[in-house]
């Protein structure tokens, strides 16, 4: 687990020592403790991303999250995530953009003394950004459509759908070169 978040680290270092005009930085944290039940989650979620053009760009999105419980039972899961997507922006004017990321994403998860399940995801998310100054840019992703079969952010199964829960809104910050 250490060596992959500092994989991560390396390669976002090298990608933005090399960054041309195009490119963005950004991903998002999260941070949760639950006092009822003394229970503990965070996740970082680093993305990567080349804008093509004024309508579309193509990105990655690395994730690792974390669940616990220090309960009666002890469970601790991991989980990682790697999902490449295409984003197509329908409407900016000076401050927002309103887009479209389209894609797919691999998973695995793995609570303590259990086998790891691997799942995926396929579909699309709404998004958000308001641009703060030239380079900065909050964003917001909310809600999926598609499919997914035990992936990481919803580990309830397999389904079809559409989901606007609170486990399907992102927010964070974009840096574009």
């Amino acid at each position: 687990m250490k060596k992959l978040f500092l994989l991560v680290v390396i390669v976002m270092a090298a990608i933005s020592a090399s960054a041309q005009e195009g490119v963005y930085l950004g991903g998002g944290i999260s941070l949760w403790r639950n006092n009822d039940v003394d229970k503990a989650s965070f996740s970082i979620t680093p993305d990567v991303g080349y804008n093509l053009s004024e309508k579309w760009a193509v990105g990655v999105e690395l994730a690792y999250a974390y669940k616990g419980y220090d309960g009666e039972h002890e469970i601790d899961t991991n989980a990682f995530a790697f999902a490449p997507y295409a984003r197509y922006s329908f409407y900016e004017n000076k401050i927002v953009r309103l887009f479209l990321d389209m894609g797919f994403g691999f998973s695995t998860y793995k609570a303590k003394h259990a086998d790891a399940v691997n799942g995926f995801e396929i579909g699309v998310k709404p998004g958000l950004a308001l641009k703060l100054n030239d380079h900065f840019s909050f964003i917001t992703k909310v809600g999926f459509a598609g499919y997914r079969d035990d992936y990481y952010r919803d580990m309830k199964g397999n389904g079809f759908g559409v989901g606007l829960d609170m486990e399907n809104i992102s927010i964070g910050i974009d840096y574009e070169f």
